[in-house]
């Protein structure tokens, strides 16, 4: 992965608080939507309903429950307060997926990972179906990111797109497009530091979450709630930040060595790598730096596609 080598400062005194703390202290079950008031009894027994008004009702029913559904969080980051964050470890984990699979064809340490630290919102594979989740990395610009757009657009794909801040101030035309065209952005830190997030004090790392998440929206009216770790370093404590601010954090169930522009593999090597490792709940990251990954997107979608794969979009 590509790692910025930039730095931050913060302002001796400055404020140092979460991105959207609106929502701490509530429990998972209050992101449910509210429940309809009871209807009046009385008069209950006038105007029995007639066949055709029963199947209107029950339609109206079915309509009025599936928008209550789309408005639920399903997913819902853990709660997690600042004086809790300190109780975790913040020993480091490096991650990567492996090669060892399961007879499923899943990573066995994507399987192993996920019921390890999803308690602190963290997903390193997700449900056990066949959808394929596509994430980019944008750690800067190289020329690509407008084609794959172009590619997804075609083919009707909603995909995860991770800025860093220099990434969001250089390319305000592409964030834009971004948001236009319906995907979702996700935070990869102001500063992509090189020892990943628990090198950083928690105060520290709460800044990065803050200021990027404060500009995005401020920008362009969005409000970012995926966090994908740079480098792939956490620890317990820098997932509990994440929570706490939060965010939810997504690694992936498959990679390959596409970040360097001067070593790009074949379009041959990288869309067989592609295929062969297809698994149930795939997260997908790809870099847009990449020319290979640009020329292959495509025809991986369909083929991924023909073979009975939904690509999904990463809903909060």
């Amino acid at each position: 992965m590509i790692c910025l080598g930039l730095a931050i400062v913060l302002a001796a005194g400055s404020s140092i608080g979460c991105a959207k703390k609106k929502d701490e202290g509530k429990n998972a079950s209050e992101y449910t939507t509210a429940q309809k008031p009871e209807e009046s009894k009385e008069d209950e027994t006038k105007d029995e309903p007639t066949e055709e008004t029963k199947e209107e009702s029950t339609e109206e029913t079915t309509e009025e429950s599936a928008n209550e559904k789309d408005t639920t969080v399903k997913n819902p980051v853990p709660q997690i307060s600042r004086e809790q964050i300190a109780s975790y470890s913040n020993d480091v984990v490096t991650w990567g997926p492996g090669v060892q699979m399961a007879e499923d064809g899943r990573p066995v340490a994507c399987i192993a990972f996920q019921e390890q630290y999803s308690s602190l919102g963290a997903d390193f594979l997700k449900e056990n179906e066949k959808v394929i989740y596509l994430t980019f990395d944008e750690g800067y610009e190289n020329g690509y990111s407008d084609k794959i757009l172009d590619v997804l657009k075609e083919k009707n794909v909603s995909a995860v797109f991770f800025v860093t801040m220099p990434y969001v101030r250089e390319q305000d035309a592409i964030m834009k497009r971004l948001v236009e065209e319906g995907h979702v952005i996700g935070s990869h830190s102001v500063t992509h530091p090189s020892g990943g997030m628990p090198s950083l004090s928690v105060d520290e790392q709460i800044g990065e979450y803050q200021e990027l998440h404060d500009f995005v929206k401020n920008t362009y009216q969005y409000e970012m709630y995926l966090f994908r770790p740079p480098a792939g370093i956490f620890s317990e404590q820098s997932l509990a930040v994440a929570s706490h601010c939060g965010y939810r954090s997504v690694m992936w169930s498959f990679a390959y060595a596409d970040w360097d522009p001067d070593k790009q593999p074949s379009h041959e090597e990288a869309l067989n790598k592609m295929k062969t490792r297809l698994h149930n709940g795939a997260i997908y990251l790809l870099h847009a730096v990449s020319a290979t990954n640009t020329a292959v997107l495509g025809e991986f979608i369909d083929y991924a596609r023909s073979q009975g794969y939904e690509f999904k979009k990463y809903e909060k």
